[in-house]
């Protein structure tokens, strides 16, 4: 799903043996890692969604937990079915159920009407985020 994101095509996906051990590598680092969530989601035995929910330390806050949504995906057809909804209300209530004080994700600006998904959702674009890539 993710390789086949039209904004993601250029930067993911499986060119070569190198890159899938790289993914296999993710994989297994976030499933041994209680930190981090991958969740996926089937309708009748079909892959319908998925993405990871890392929960993550830190100073600010008062030293608070936060969770970092990423890599969230829905199949084309299953958008507009009440799944997506469904998907984000499991991950801000994990979030809460961990202590969590606040769930942060972060969205291409391309995105329009992921970005309207979110907000009906009552995540603020409250800060400008910025990324330096440092490898290809």
């Amino acid at each position: 799903m993710i390789a086949a994101d039209q904004h993601a095509r250029l930067r993911d996906g499986i060119r070569d043996e190198a890159d899938l051990a790289r993914y296999r590598a993710a994989l297994r680092a976030i499933d041994a890692d209680p930190a981090h969530l991958l969740v996926v989601a089937e309708v009748d035995g079909v892959l319908a969604g998925t993405f990871q929910l890392s929960f993550l330390p830190g100073l600010a806050r008062r030293g608070s937990l936060r969770a970092q949504l990423e890599a969230v995906r829905l199949d084309g057809p299953m958008r507009g079915r009440g799944l997506g909804t469904a998907l984000m209300r499991w991950a801000i209530e994990e979030s809460r159920r961990r202590g969590c004080s606040l769930v942060q994700l972060t969205t291409d600006k391309r995105r329009s009407d992921a970005h309207r998904f979110y907000a009906r959702l009552g995540f603020v674009a409250s800060h400008e985020g910025m990324k330096l890539l440092l490898d290809d």
